[in-house]
């Protein structure tokens, strides 16, 4: 009784911000009542569940457009005019794979390697690309070229490989065995008490959030896993308090707390990474695996965060892209509350889900 109660008291407050005509009302439930029945049937198959959603519900369409533009945009990007290319970053990626792989074979990158230096060489005449991707590209290059063996297509690429004259770095960025990494003093206890001290908290105290600091968790969190390294994401900084609060509010489920938000960060996906619909998926996937490592880092610094859910509504959609100049072809993800924590504002306790829910069990039996 309590949940209809708190339904017909939230359509009240929605008329009462946007009021509309009974025939309205009427006709929008009328509408979704007919939708909700025929979601049944026309889930039976993907024909019929395109045409539930081509002539009953516009719910994808901003998506479908926003795959395309980033199609279109894929296929119209001039590296010679760009800071980071998503091709050359997926196909450099792709050499590296084949550098580390045991055995190595001679030959390999055949399909894709006069792509990768034509893309190199028009990015070296350019001078615009990142002077670190730049390095990566061209050491990584050298190290291909140094231990593969000529083909009728390598060859070619070679030759305009070598007419470029990149001088490999003394500190080259190339593929190195794993005993090199960097290793941690970091216990699992003390990784765990991290992750328990990184609750959201939505109470911080008034006080300006440092962007220096916000800036260096956001190159730990470009560190995250990110398919073909292409990285497909962006990080919008609102630390003015106003603005904060401003686009927190377009998320909704941030009533109450809105006020008390001194920084926001939108995380932003770019589809325009991707020519093929096959890989619409990875912005979420990339900027969330980075988004977490973002919340861990800013916990080091005594920042704590809240991650806001962003629903696909199209109004939201069109206030977010006025208001951060966003194109066609970049998505939000999600948002993030950043500041520092009230210490008398509480936090909800949020029981998680164990280990016996959470793992399952091969349902198939493996075909021996």
């Amino acid at each position: 009784m309590s949940d209809v109660i708190s339904r017909v008291a939230h359509l009240v407050k929605r008329l009462a911000r946007n009021p509309v005509s009974t025939s309205q009302i009427v006709w929008r439930i009328g509408v979704r009542r007919f939708q909700n029945r025929l979601a049944g049937p026309a889930s039976v198959s993907g024909f019929t569940s395109s045409l539930y959603y081509t002539f009953l519900s516009t719910y994808f369409r901003r998506e479908q457009q926003a795959v395309l533009k980033g199609k279109a945009a894929y296929r119209r990007s001039d590296i010679a005019q760009q800071a980071s290319s998503s091709n050359l970053r997926r196909n450099i990626h792709r050499l590296e794979k084949g550098l580390i792989m045991r055995p190595r074979r001679p030959v390999f990158a055949e399909d894709y390697i006069a792509e990768t230096v034509s893309l190199f060489d028009r990015a070296s005449d350019a001078g615009k690309l990142d002077n670190e991707e730049y390095k990566w590209a061209g050491d990584v290059l050298s190290d291909y070229f140094s231990v593969v063996s000529d083909s009728p297509k390598i060859a070619p690429a070679r030759q305009r490989f070598s007419a470029i004259e990149y001088q490999k770095s003394s500190d080259p960025s190339t593929p190195y065995p794993s005993d090199a990494r960097p290793q941690s003093t970091i216990t699992f206890d003390e990784f765990k008490t991290l992750t328990a001290q990184r609750r959201s908290v939505r109470w911080y105290r008034d006080e300006r959030v440092n962007r220096a600091d916000i800036e260096a968790c956001i190159e730990i969190a470009s560190t995250a896993p990110s398919a073909c390294n292409r990285q497909p994401y962006s990080f919008y900084i609102a630390d003015d308090p106003q603005e904060a609060t401003r686009l927190a509010k377009l998320a909704g489920g941030t009533g109450g707390f809105a006020d008390n938000i001194p920084c926001l960060i939108v995380i932003i996906g770019d589809l325009s990474c991707y020519p093929e619909e096959r890989d619409r998926h990875l912005i979420y996937i990339d900027a969330s695996s980075a988004s977490m490592q973002l919340m861990l880092a800013l916990q080091t610094k005594s920042l704590s965060t809240c991650s806001i859910n962003w629903p696909d509504i199209e109004s939201r959609e069109r206030e977010m892209q006025s208001a951060l100049g966003l194109e066609k072809h970049e998505r939000t993800i999600m948002l993030l509350a950043v500041g520092v924590a009230d210490p008398d504002g509480e936090i909800p306790y949020s029981q998680k889900k164990g280990t016996n829910v959470l793992l399952k069990t091969r349902k198939v039996p493996i075909n021996r």
